[in-house]
């Protein structure tokens, strides 16, 4: 925290965030143990809803400025707005996932389904989790074999799963020239790196864990957010925003 004193806030606000997605995942699983959720959202909607509304009220109280203000119009929605809301982020496409509390509000049930190995109806699309079909927020390269390099493992936004990607490819894109995708890193976070797509303009954080696999993505990722402010100054949008909202 006192080497990257901006990142306080973002890091106190994550880990309240956290929290509140933990109570909600305890809810989401007693509502399971009462009647099994089926990881159809137009079914499970009904349930799920009461047990959302404290993630609104944390992010409406504690959120950054923009986030908080959104989170203060959504407690006016009525029940079946709220509803439509996380339904139009669930269906999937890229202008309807750009939501950040959907999804934050939806992460403890999808993670859940990812638990007790029921899959969620959504479209699977190349690039995006095998699983849920979420967006990728953040890359990982791991430890492999010596013939094989890193392995690049992609995070999944929406259910916290992995799944490996290719090393020079563009999960947005899916361009393969290493011309087009460069990667930029500096020295105060020297085992982080923004990999870029010039064909898209869209780029993913990533963390080296290949030599220590002991930092934390989500920690890093926020004590790094100086990266992304750099990204978008260069005409970057990062694939799927962090914690933070960036």
């Amino acid at each position: 925290m006192r080497q990257a004193p901006a990142a306080e806030a973002p890091l106190r606000f994550a880990a309240g965030l956290y929290r509140v997605q933990g109570r909600i995942a305890a809810a989401i699983e007693a509502a399971h143990g009462e009647a099994p959720l089926t990881g159809h959202l137009d079914d499970d909607a009904e349930r799920l809803l009461p047990r959302l509304s404290t993630l609104i009220e944390y992010a409406a109280r504690e959120g950054p400025q923009l986030l908080a203000d959104e989170a203060r119009a959504r407690q006016k929605d009525l029940p079946s707005t709220a509803r439509t809301r996380l339904l139009v982020y669930w269906a999937g496409d890229r202008a309807s996932t750009e939501d950040y509390l959907s999804r934050a509000m939806l992460r403890p049930y999808v993670e859940f389904l990812r638990s007790v190995n029921t899959a969620p109806d959504r479209v699977h699309r190349q690039g995006q989790c095998p699983f849920c079909g979420g967006f990728p927020w953040i890359s990982a390269r791991r430890d492999a074999s010596l013939m094989e390099g890193a392995r690049r493992m992609l995070g999944c936004a929406l259910c916290g799963g992995e799944w490996v990607f290719g090393r020079i490819l563009c999960p947005s894109c899916f361009e393969g020239d290493p011309a087009k995708l460069p990667s930029f890193q500096n020295e105060t976070h020297a085992n982080v790196r923004v990999e870029a797509c010039e064909t898209c303009n869209r780029y993913v954080k990533s963390i080296d864990l290949s030599e220590d696999a002991r930092p934390i993505p989500e920690v890093d990722d926020l004590v790094s957010l100086s990266m992304d402010l750099w990204a978008a100054g260069q005409g970057f949008t990062r694939i799927e925003p962090g914690l933070a909202g960036l």
